[in-house]
């Protein structure tokens, strides 16, 4: 047989485990968005029989024989393209062997079972209730970094699931570096006149009604590019991306109070569908088609979300459409007063809810926790009270209750742990590559105010998104960038917007 006819052999039985992937994905937006209560035990059980599935298509030997006769090929036999995706196949396929059957299955029935459990703990602030499920859920991620031969780094194993390559010490070194510069720019930030002025025109947006807030993000989105004959947007308790550029599941949640909230959260979500929409179609499952990971990931939402739909040029655009949706609502609102009111500062107790300047705090909370949790340092009992000591510290803030501490995030009730540093690390990517699009394009806000963003979704469908992982993440921010990741592009652009806000 042929290098290329082997390659292809890979290819398929690769893309055949990526689609079973998909229906688990669909599985669990359905979940989310649609499965009625008294189903939840049986959705558990089809993620479980899934899962099995899934397992055996993605170890199945012939995998395995397929990957020792490429990887004996002669040097120069593969082209870079070819070694990427046998390369990201090894990965995943010495992965899957290592698991057993048994464990998988129990696994995700475990994440399905979690994730009801968690949304019943936080309707009625019940961590104890939900306590013995997160043990569960910490043990399962340790046997499964036992299982893949990191049994005595499993948080490590765990960065490295979302991130390749990835470690805590590498996390460690940015977060250190960004606390540094951000914890004093959030304190002289709060403490302008400024601030008060920016809450107090966010407390004039009340009323919006849920429909007319629909209508408006679906325009939004659909102008910064997002395909909705490839897509579509539903409400869930907790907002997020799922699927593939064929097939994008989103979710927002809509509150007549605070309207900002669906809209930059609707954005968030469109920067990871715009992400997976850019993905070439033909490559989906191997490495040329798959994302470079959720640090890389998270920079597409958070770009999107905040150096373009927080900056005048995107709201010099859609103010007038804004106005129009809600007339009533916005007329005691002026031009500066809403733009302060979207960029206003304040530290809260909810992650999602946090403005841009004060989030990255949030992340570095619960990175410290993960940490300590995986290194037996902190048990899951003790969870709320080292969350209220950390909001205290970072924050400035101490939740009144676990609802509002540490049960406000979904992620741990399936077993995401390390996760969260993806979103901050995210940010950094984020703000060095809008440095880099910036030096390329001076005039791209003056294109945002005339509702051109085509160019930077062009920019970044050549440079981010058709280059799959290729690379790892680290390396592929030095190829767009030029340079390596660092805090001091997310702290300066912070300094250049607010600091024009805020400190003058």
């Amino acid at each position: 047989m042929s290098p290329d006819s082997e390659l292809a052999e890979l290819v398929q039985a690769v893309q055949r485990a990526h689609t079973l992937g998909t229906v688990a994905e669909l599985l669990g937006w359905d979940e989310q968005v649609n499965l009625p209560s008294g189903a939840a035990e049986m959705r558990a059980g089809q993620h479980a029989a899934l899962a099995e599935v899934l397992h055996a298509a993605a170890s199945h030997p012939r995998i395995g024989e397929l990957l020792a006769r490429l990887e004996a090929r002669p040097a120069g036999a593969l082209d870079a393209d070819a070694l990427a995706i046998v390369a990201q196949a090894r990965r995943d396929y010495d992965r899957a062997t290592r698991l057993p059957a048994d464990f998988v299955r129990a696994k995700a029935a475990q994440g399905s079972r979690g994730y009801h459990a968690w949304a019943r703990a936080k309707a009625a602030d019940d961590f104890a209730g939900y306590a013995p499920v997160l043990a569960t859920n910490l043990d399962f991620a340790r046997r499964e970094a036992a299982y893949l031969g990191r049994g005595d780094a499993p948080y490590d194993y765990a960065l490295d699931k979302h991130d390749p390559g990835l470690t805590a010490a590498a996390v460690d070194r940015l977060f250190a570096e960004l606390k540094r510069d951000l914890v004093p720019l959030v304190r002289a930030i709060t403490a302008s006149p400024q601030a008060e002025r920016a809450r107090a025109a966010a407390a004039k947006l009340r009323g919006f009604p849920p429909d007319a807030q629909q209508v408006f993000l679906r325009e939004v989105t659909a102008k910064l590019g997002f395909d909705y004959s490839r897509g579509r947007i539903d409400v869930s308790l907790h907002p997020f991306c799922s699927g593939t550029g064929s097939d994008v599941r989103m979710t927002t949640r809509y509150q007549a109070d605070q309207p900002l909230d669906a809209l930059f959260g609707s954005i968030h979500e469109t920067g990871h569908g715009l992400y997976e929409q850019g993905l070439p179609a033909a490559q989906l499952g191997t490495a040329l088609g798959i994302n470079a990971g959720m640090a890389v990931h998270e920079s597409q939402s958070r770009l999107w979300e905040n150096q373009v739909a927080r900056s005048r040029g995107f709201w010099a655009h859609f103010e007038p459409r804004w106005r129009e949706l809600f007339p009533a609502q916005t007329a005691g609102v002026g031009s500066e007063e809403l733009y302060l009111a979207i960029n206003a500062v304040e530290p809260t107790l909810i992650r999602v809810d946090a403005d841009e300047v004060t989030y990255n705090l949030h992340i570095v909370l619960r990175f410290e926790i993960e940490k300590r949790l995986f290194a037996g340092d902190l048990a899951v009992a003790d969870l709320p009270g080292a969350w209220r000591a950390a909001a205290r510290e970072l924050l400035g803030l101490e939740p009144a209750d676990d609802r509002t501490g540490v049960l406000q995030d979904v992620h741990w009730s399936d077993g995401a742990f390390g996760y969260f540093p993806s979103y901050c690390l995210g940010n950094m990517i984020a703000a060095q590559l809008w440095a880099r699009v910036r030096t390329l394009r001076p005039e791209l806000e003056a294109e945002f105010a005339r509702g051109e963003f085509g160019w930077l979704l062009g920019w970044l469908r050549e440079h981010v998104h058709v280059q799959g992982r290729r690379f790892g993440t680290l390396e592929l921010v030095r190829r767009i960038t030029g340079e390596e990741l660092s805090p001091r592009h997310l702290v300066a652009y912070l300094k250049e917007r607010y600091g024009s806000l805020y400190l003058r």
